[in-house]
């Protein structure tokens, strides 16, 4: 999956690429997610943040018009996206659910890197999910 990563340190920027071992294409960036740094989340499918940038309607308009289906945040905290929005305009929305870790970085990437696995492989993200919808297993039919 090719992905953009905004804002990052560089002790998470570490874990993150340890975490990754080169399955997903990421670019990262240091910069923060604005107005005139979203161009560089051109052709990318998934977008990688982290609570210090603030998703806001524009900004998440401006994202799947350049394609970002799919968005994860390394923090167990959602309120500097607008899920609802997300939600409205298609994008899928994932965070570190409550509980699965420790907080340190490298888990915390673990599970960025493992949320990114299961959109590639077409599966709920489960507890990570954050989408406005309930999921429900299908069924198989005997």
């Amino acid at each position: 999956m090719k992905a953009i990563a905004y804002n990052i340190k560089p002790n998470e920027k570490e874990w993150l690429v340890l975490a990754n071992y080169k399955k997903h294409d990421i670019t990262i960036i240091a910069n923060s997610l604005t107005a005139d740094t979203i161009p560089f989340a051109t052709g990318k499918e998934a977008l990688l943040v982290f609570n210090n940038d603030v998703l806001s309607n524009e900004l998440l308009t401006g994202l799947r018009d350049l394609g970002i289906k799919y968005i994860a945040t390394s923090s167990i905290e959602t309120s500097h996206l607008d899920l609802q929005v997300a939600d409205l305009l298609g994008i899928k929305v994932a965070n570190v659910p409550l509980g699965s870790i420790d907080f340190n970085p490298k888990q915390r990437m673990d599970q960025v890197i493992r949320n990114l696995d299961q959109w590639a492989a077409g599966k709920c993200l489960g507890t990570a999910c954050c989408c406005r919808k309930e999921c429900a297993p299908v069924k198989k039919v005997k």
